[in-house]
């Protein structure tokens, strides 16, 4: 097992608060982390607003690769609907030979409305070209070469160059919140990324049901899976709690606000039946009540 930091670059409930401040602390907080010995640091890619603003994750990478020399870096994740299959595959090997063959490369599809119609794209599409894109990437950093003749990327078979210089066994990635996405990471043969929005004996299941398509479709043994979630650590129970609830509390709002949950618009997308269930329950639940389930998962509390 390692431990690593997830660096998020938001500013929801801060008032004002310039963008530069944010990074300039999130850069900061990167080379503690690393001084402080945690085995690796990660980053988000989200565009547009205070929930989070870090729009290329590879770029930041590329650049702690240089602020933090023979750190472990990774990306969760990089949302493929968003971008060309090719560029992804071209900045990880650049970013994965800045950083000695340290990357690991997480994908994700992903799931705010408002980024999507920023990008001009139809949320419906977003499973098909991450089963199509991901493949193409996974082959590309493996053999050099990109090609695919799919829906949506129609690519020539070309190298990639600089080539990728060290292998990604072991450090490919895939959000996976729904069965589906379990699914689709077990066929590149992933490491499953979940996030601690539920407890985590309701998480147990599609855990284990990611274990058995991996080794379905490769014969071997699954690989770990990445749990994300916020820690609050203290001294004191009381205060800790106190202090765990406003700021998981703070980011439960901005969860609802980026994604809009408490709307009704994921009935009517394809490809996102697990989330219309989460904001069914997050409508009868309230902000307080998806507080509380927050607080079940995540981890708060004294070293004791």
């Amino acid at each position: 097992m390692d431990v690593g930091m997830m660096l998020l670059f938001a500013s929801y409930g801060w008032d004002d608060c310039p963008d530069d401040r944010v990074w300039d602390e999130e850069i900061r907080l990167a080379r503690l982390a690393a001084d402080l010995g945690f085995d690796v640091l990660w980053s988000a890619e989200h565009h547009f607003n205070d929930y989070s603003f870090v729009p290329d994750n590879l770029h930041l990478m590329a650049y702690l690769a240089g602020v933090c020399p023979g750190m472990s870096l990774g990306t969760a994740a990089v949302i493929l609907p968003w971008h060309d299959p090719l560029r992804v595959a071209e900045n990880a090997a650049v970013t994965d030979l800045l950083c000695r063959g340290k990357l690991r490369l997480g994908m994700g599809r992903g799931l705010a409305r408002r980024e999507f119609a920023a990008f001009r794209l139809s949320m419906d599409e977003s499973r098909e070209r991450f089963d199509e894109a991901a493949p193409m990437i996974v082959n590309a950093l493996k053999t050099g070469f990109i090609e695919g003749n799919g829906k949506f990327y129609k690519q020539p078979r070309i190298e990639l160059r600089p080539r990728p210089q060290y292998s990604f066994d072991g450090r490919i990635y895939a959000v996976a919140s729904s069965d589906d996405s379990v699914e689709s990471a077990a066929k590149i043969g992933a490491h499953i990324v979940m996030f601690a929005d539920r407890p985590w004996e309701l998480r147990a299941p599609g855990i284990e049901r990611g274990r058995e398509l991996h080794r379905k479709y490769h014969g071997t043994a699954p690989p770990t899976v990445l749990l994300t979630e916020f820690c609050v650590c203290g001294t004191n129970l009381a205060e800790t709690e106190e202090e765990a609830r406003k700021y998981q509390g703070k980011f439960v709002e901005s969860n609802f606000y980026h994604y809009e949950f408490l709307g009704e618009h994921f009935k009517s997308v394809k490809g996102y039946d697990a989330y219309q269930q989460k904001a069914e329950i997050a409508r009868k639940g309230g902000l307080e009540g998806a507080v509380a389930g927050f607080m079940q998962a995540a981890s708060w509390g004294t070293p004791d």
